[in-house]
């Protein structure tokens, strides 16, 4: 697990105004940021849209939703950014679990050709996450299974697939695959026939956010506790008082 601080950055290298939020990568403060790029500025890291203070599979997201939020609905997102500092860990389950769940949230609306591709991601994902040892007590499998149900076309296209192609299911995926299942379900959530499509985006990010954020605390606590359990048998065992009788019948006998 890791436990990172967020630095405050020096004085010399705080830029005169503070940046603007835009989609796309900048090179300065001065030409504008992306939400992870304002994420990074706050942490006082390095200027980067991957700052190392918030997990890759939230910080995608992130970059996502930033891009994909119009110019006008941009601004409102800014709130969120302090949120994701910190926010990280070595586990390689939560890339997965974002994943998911971001799936499960686009399916029942995206559009049927993105339905199927995302359907497949969700599937690979959910698949590989039973591998390393499931989502605990965070629940993916309910909100998939509605996501589903919602689309059975779209499911039963994806478990063809999947049949026809069993070497999708058994490989090992990775987080740049993972990734892409992130970023369909962002695109799949902003390209819905609904209205109001930068609310939902802004949503997504913020239920993601929670969700990350109770993963983490979670990791923190369990590890606290063996910490504990760890250091409780590290100290020696205390001797039992002798009894005072017992000391004097040994003084007799002395």
């Amino acid at each position: 697990m890791k436990t990172l601080k967020s630095r405050r950055m020096p004085a010399a290298l705080q830029p005169d105004i503070m940046p603007v939020l835009s989609a796309g990568r900048h090179r300065s403060p001065r030409s504008g940021a992306c939400f992870m790029e304002f994420a990074s500025f706050l942490a006082g890291e390095r200027w980067s849209d991957h700052p190392s203070c918030t997990h890759a599979g939230l910080a995608h997201m992130a970059r996502a939703v930033n891009d994909l939020t119009s110019n006008e609905g941009r601004s409102a997102l800014a709130p969120l950014i302090p949120s994701v500092i910190g926010l990280t860990t070595d586990d390689p389950r939560l890339d997965l679990i974002i994943a998911v769940t971001a799936a499960s949230a686009a399916i029942p609306i995206a559009s049927i050709d993105r339905q199927h591709a995302l359907a497949v991601g969700a599937l690979v994902c959910h698949d590989a996450l039973e591998r390393a040892g499931g989502s605990g007590p965070i629940d993916v499998d309910t909100p998939l299974r509605e996501a589903l149900d919602a689309a059975p076309e779209a499911e039963a296209w994806a478990r063809r697939f999947l049949d026809r192609n069993v070497r999708w299911r058994r490989a090992e995926i990775s987080a740049r695959q993972t990734h892409v299942t992130i970023a369909m379900s962002v695109d799949g959530v902003r390209s819905a026939c609904a209205p109001f499509p930068d609310e939902r985006l802004h949503a997504l990010l913020e239920s993601t956010i929670a969700l990350c954020a109770d993963f983490v605390a979670r990791e923190q606590e369990e590890a606290s506790a063996a910490a504990a359990v760890a250091s409780a048998s590290a100290q020696p065992a205390e001797e039992e008082p002798v009894p005072t009788e017992a000391r004097r019948d040994f003084t007799r006998h002395m």
